[in-house]
């Protein structure tokens, strides 16, 4: 029974060993940038503006370009959606922004949030963040 001693340790240390460098190359996403960071509307075709995600992972592939987020706009740090501001149009899905003739002229904040579906939030607000990583770009609309 002394003789399993030392190879029962052995095999413990190598089984934690395995499982620390499997836990540690997880693919958490670590930050998201917008590209472009500011766009005029004016200066694009039809006022559209199409705006992409990276995101920037723990591991390999260390980054994904389009990532997959959800988009949004607000103005002056709410969420635009109000009698006295209207909002550029933005597909949620694709961060295709355009300047309407209903747009209140001025520059709004393009957000991108990560979502995961395992994740409930509570804490999330009007401009992106809260729980969620989240990336930002500027849009003036004429």
């Amino acid at each position: 029974m002394r003789a399993l001693g030392p190879l029962l340790i052995s095999s413990l240390i190598v089984l934690a060993a395995i499982t620390l460098a499997c836990g540690s190359s997880s693919h958490m996403l670590q930050s998201v940038t917008v590209s472009p960071i500011a766009a005029d509307a004016m200066d694009y075709p039809d006022g559209q503006v199409q705006f992409v995600a990276t995101g920037y992972y723990s591991s390999a592939p260390s980054s994904v370009s389009p990532l997959t987020t959800i988009w949004g706009a607000c103005y002056q740090g709410t969420a635009a959606t109000g009698s006295t501001v209207t909002t550029p149009a933005i597909d949620e899905n694709t961060g295709l922004a355009r300047c309407t003739a209903q747009t209140t002229p001025g520059t709004y904040t393009i957000f991108t949030e990560n979502r995961p579906s395992n994740t409930s939030c509570s804490m999330t607000t009007s401009c992106g963040g809260g729980c969620f990583i989240t990336g930002t770009a500027k849009l003036t609309c004429p």
